[in-house]
Protein backbone atom coordinates (compact mmCIF):
# COMPACT_ATOMS: atom_id res chain seq x y z
CA UNK A 1 0.00 0.00 0.00
CA UNK A 2 1.37 3.54 -0.83
CA UNK A 3 2.52 5.25 2.23
CA UNK A 4 0.36 9.10 2.79
CA UNK A 5 4.01 9.68 3.96
CA UNK A 6 7.49 8.69 2.82
CA UNK A 7 9.79 6.87 5.76
CA UNK A 8 11.65 9.49 6.42
CA UNK A 9 8.36 11.17 7.88
CA UNK A 10 7.56 8.30 10.19
CA UNK A 11 10.46 8.32 11.32
CA UNK A 12 10.71 12.05 11.85
CA UNK A 13 7.42 12.00 13.68
CA UNK A 14 8.90 8.71 15.70
CA UNK A 15 11.05 10.00 16.84
CA UNK A 16 9.25 13.03 18.18
CA UNK A 17 6.61 11.03 19.83
CA UNK A 18 9.35 9.25 21.51
CA UNK A 19 11.40 12.68 22.38
CA UNK A 20 8.35 14.24 24.31
CA UNK A 21 7.46 11.19 26.58
CA UNK A 22 10.74 10.91 27.87
CA UNK A 23 9.26 13.97 29.87
CA UNK A 24 6.22 12.77 30.97
CA UNK A 25 4.22 10.15 32.08
CA UNK A 26 1.87 10.98 29.39
CA UNK A 27 1.39 8.39 26.03
CA UNK A 28 0.93 10.28 22.65
CA UNK A 29 -0.40 8.40 19.50
CA UNK A 30 -0.41 9.79 15.95
CA UNK A 31 -2.44 8.87 13.39
CA UNK A 32 -2.88 10.28 9.98
CA UNK A 33 -5.62 9.30 7.67
CA UNK A 34 -6.20 10.22 3.78
CA UNK A 35 -9.48 11.73 4.63
CA UNK A 36 -12.00 10.44 7.46
CA UNK A 37 -15.73 10.07 5.73
CA UNK A 38 -16.67 9.23 1.74
CA UNK A 39 -18.71 11.55 2.17
CA UNK A 40 -21.10 9.66 -0.24
CA UNK A 41 -24.18 11.45 1.77
CA UNK A 42 -23.63 14.85 0.45
CA UNK A 43 -23.30 13.90 -3.51
CA UNK A 44 -26.32 12.56 -2.87
CA UNK A 45 -28.03 14.99 -0.92
CA UNK A 46 -26.36 17.36 -4.03
CA UNK A 47 -28.20 15.28 -6.44
CA UNK A 48 -31.58 15.47 -4.51
CA UNK A 49 -31.43 19.49 -4.59
CA UNK A 50 -30.76 19.62 -8.05
CA UNK A 51 -34.06 17.71 -8.90
CA UNK A 52 -35.82 19.21 -6.59
CA UNK A 53 -34.64 22.89 -8.28
CA UNK A 54 -35.30 21.47 -11.60
CA UNK A 55 -38.68 20.09 -10.45
CA UNK A 56 -39.59 23.58 -8.44
CA UNK A 57 -37.92 25.62 -11.84
CA UNK A 58 -40.72 23.78 -14.29
CA UNK A 59 -43.57 24.83 -11.71
CA UNK A 60 -42.63 28.28 -11.17
CA UNK A 61 -42.44 28.98 -15.20
CA UNK A 62 -44.67 26.15 -16.36
CA UNK A 63 -45.01 28.10 -19.95
CA UNK A 64 -41.23 27.62 -20.48
CA UNK A 65 -41.49 24.44 -19.08
CA UNK A 66 -44.04 23.30 -22.07
CA UNK A 67 -41.61 25.32 -24.90
CA UNK A 68 -39.35 23.24 -23.86
CA UNK A 69 -41.22 19.92 -24.38
CA UNK A 70 -42.59 20.81 -27.30
CA UNK A 71 -39.05 21.32 -28.64
CA UNK A 72 -37.76 18.06 -27.08
CA UNK A 73 -41.07 16.12 -28.64
CA UNK A 74 -40.56 17.76 -31.94
CA UNK A 75 -44.19 18.30 -31.05
CA UNK A 76 -46.90 20.25 -33.75
CA UNK A 77 -49.50 20.05 -31.37
CA UNK A 78 -51.11 23.51 -29.69
CA UNK A 79 -51.15 21.63 -26.66
CA UNK A 80 -49.29 18.81 -25.00
CA UNK A 81 -51.15 16.02 -23.42
CA UNK A 82 -50.40 16.06 -19.39
CA UNK A 83 -48.57 12.41 -19.65
CA UNK A 84 -46.35 13.85 -22.12
CA UNK A 85 -45.34 17.03 -19.77
CA UNK A 86 -45.17 14.49 -17.00
CA UNK A 87 -43.05 12.04 -18.37
CA UNK A 88 -41.17 14.35 -20.05
CA UNK A 89 -40.25 16.22 -16.39
CA UNK A 90 -40.18 12.56 -14.84
CA UNK A 91 -37.19 12.03 -17.37
CA UNK A 92 -35.51 15.50 -17.09
CA UNK A 93 -35.36 14.96 -13.16
CA UNK A 94 -33.78 11.74 -13.47
CA UNK A 95 -31.12 12.69 -15.74
CA UNK A 96 -30.56 16.07 -13.51
CA UNK A 97 -30.31 13.60 -10.67
CA UNK A 98 -27.63 11.77 -12.28
CA UNK A 99 -25.59 13.75 -13.57
CA UNK A 100 -24.97 15.61 -10.52
CA UNK A 101 -24.34 12.21 -8.41
CA UNK A 102 -21.97 11.69 -11.17
CA UNK A 103 -20.23 14.28 -11.40
CA UNK A 104 -19.50 13.96 -7.52
CA UNK A 105 -18.11 10.19 -7.79
CA UNK A 106 -14.80 12.66 -8.61
CA UNK A 107 -13.50 13.08 -4.52
CA UNK A 108 -12.04 16.38 -5.12
CA UNK A 109 -15.58 18.00 -6.13
CA UNK A 110 -17.52 16.11 -3.77
CA UNK A 111 -15.17 17.11 -1.09
CA UNK A 112 -14.87 21.11 -1.91
CA UNK A 113 -18.88 20.84 -2.17
CA UNK A 114 -19.38 19.30 1.02
CA UNK A 115 -20.11 22.05 3.88
CA UNK A 116 -17.10 22.63 6.46
CA UNK A 117 -19.34 21.86 9.41
CA UNK A 118 -20.16 18.51 7.78
CA UNK A 119 -16.48 17.90 7.58
CA UNK A 120 -15.72 19.11 11.01
CA UNK A 121 -18.18 16.74 12.72
CA UNK A 122 -16.78 13.65 10.57
CA UNK A 123 -13.06 13.93 11.84
CA UNK A 124 -14.05 14.88 15.18
CA UNK A 125 -16.30 11.42 15.57
CA UNK A 126 -13.44 9.21 13.46
CA UNK A 127 -10.51 10.77 15.86
CA UNK A 128 -12.94 9.95 18.65
CA UNK A 129 -13.60 6.46 17.49
CA UNK A 130 -10.04 5.84 16.84
CA UNK A 131 -9.22 7.54 20.20
CA UNK A 132 -11.94 4.89 22.21
CA UNK A 133 -9.74 2.11 19.84
CA UNK A 134 -6.12 2.54 20.19
CA UNK A 135 -5.99 4.84 23.47
CA UNK A 136 -8.75 5.35 25.60
CA UNK A 137 -7.71 3.51 29.52
CA UNK A 138 -5.39 1.67 28.22
CA UNK A 139 -2.01 3.58 30.10
CA UNK A 140 -1.73 3.03 33.79
CA UNK A 141 -2.72 6.80 34.86
CA UNK A 142 -5.03 7.23 31.64
CA UNK A 143 -2.67 9.84 30.40
CA UNK A 144 -3.00 8.98 26.52
CA UNK A 145 -3.09 11.26 23.83
CA UNK A 146 -4.26 11.06 20.16
CA UNK A 147 -3.16 13.76 17.54
CA UNK A 148 -5.59 12.74 14.52
CA UNK A 149 -4.79 14.69 10.95
CA UNK A 150 -7.20 13.93 8.51
CA UNK A 151 -5.36 15.19 5.42
CA UNK A 152 -8.08 16.01 2.78
CA UNK A 153 -10.30 17.93 5.13
CA UNK A 154 -7.14 19.86 6.58
CA UNK A 155 -8.37 19.42 9.90
CA UNK A 156 -6.56 17.63 12.95
CA UNK A 157 -8.41 17.07 16.04
CA UNK A 158 -6.74 15.75 19.81
CA UNK A 159 -8.51 13.63 21.80
CA UNK A 160 -7.06 13.48 25.76
CA UNK A 161 -7.94 10.64 28.23
CA UNK A 162 -9.34 11.46 31.34
CA UNK A 163 -6.55 12.19 33.42
CA UNK A 164 -5.41 14.79 30.88
CA UNK A 165 -9.43 16.37 30.76
CA UNK A 166 -9.23 17.04 34.63
CA UNK A 167 -6.42 19.05 34.66
CA UNK A 168 -6.04 20.83 31.27
CA UNK A 169 -8.36 22.74 29.72
CA UNK A 170 -9.02 22.46 25.61
CA UNK A 171 -7.96 25.43 24.59
CA UNK A 172 -4.02 24.80 25.87
CA UNK A 173 -4.11 22.46 22.73
CA UNK A 174 -4.96 25.67 20.19
CA UNK A 175 -1.04 26.19 19.23
CA UNK A 176 -0.47 22.51 18.60
CA UNK A 177 -2.97 22.31 16.48
CA UNK A 178 -2.43 25.33 14.78
CA UNK A 179 1.22 24.00 14.39
CA UNK A 180 -0.21 21.02 12.31
CA UNK A 181 -2.76 23.04 9.95
CA UNK A 182 0.15 25.08 9.15
CA UNK A 183 2.79 22.59 8.39
CA UNK A 184 -0.31 20.56 6.11
CA UNK A 185 -1.33 23.39 4.22
CA UNK A 186 2.76 24.33 3.77
CA UNK A 187 2.77 20.97 2.13
CA UNK A 188 4.90 20.29 5.27
CA UNK A 189 2.47 17.57 7.07
CA UNK A 190 5.31 15.62 9.57
CA UNK A 191 6.84 18.76 10.20
CA UNK A 192 3.82 20.10 11.38
CA UNK A 193 2.86 16.64 13.19
CA UNK A 194 6.04 16.54 15.24
CA UNK A 195 5.97 20.33 15.80
CA UNK A 196 2.55 19.15 17.44
CA UNK A 197 3.61 16.41 19.37
CA UNK A 198 6.70 18.81 20.70
CA UNK A 199 3.97 21.18 21.96
CA UNK A 200 1.83 18.64 23.58
CA UNK A 201 4.51 17.13 25.17
CA UNK A 202 5.76 20.43 27.12
CA UNK A 203 2.05 20.64 28.05
CA UNK A 204 2.06 16.72 28.86
CA UNK A 205 5.32 17.20 30.96
CA UNK A 206 4.36 20.27 33.04
CA UNK A 207 1.17 18.51 34.19
CA UNK A 208 2.31 14.86 34.04
CA UNK A 209 6.00 15.02 34.69
CA UNK A 210 8.16 11.88 34.32
CA UNK A 211 8.50 9.86 37.68
CA UNK A 212 10.92 6.93 36.13
CA UNK A 213 8.13 4.72 37.01
CA UNK A 214 6.07 4.78 33.73
CA UNK A 215 6.33 2.08 31.04
CA UNK A 216 5.64 3.20 27.38
CA UNK A 217 2.29 2.10 27.39
CA UNK A 218 1.30 2.84 23.66
CA UNK A 219 2.73 2.98 20.29
CA UNK A 220 5.44 5.66 19.48
CA UNK A 221 5.41 5.11 15.30
CA UNK A 222 2.84 7.10 13.39
CA UNK A 223 -0.05 5.05 12.21
CA UNK A 224 -1.52 5.38 8.98
CA UNK A 225 -5.16 4.60 7.79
Amino acid sequence: MRLIMNEADHDRVTAAVAEAEKATDGEIVTIVARRSDTYHDAGLHWAIGAAFLALSAAAAFPQHFRRLCSWLLQSWEHEIEDWKLLTVLLGLLILKFLVVRYALAWMPLRMALTPKATKARRVRRRAITLFRAVAQGRTRGRTGVLIYLSLDEHRAELVADAAINERVAPEVWGEAMAALIDGVREGRAAEGMAEAVRQVGRVLAEHFPATGDNPNELPDRLIEL
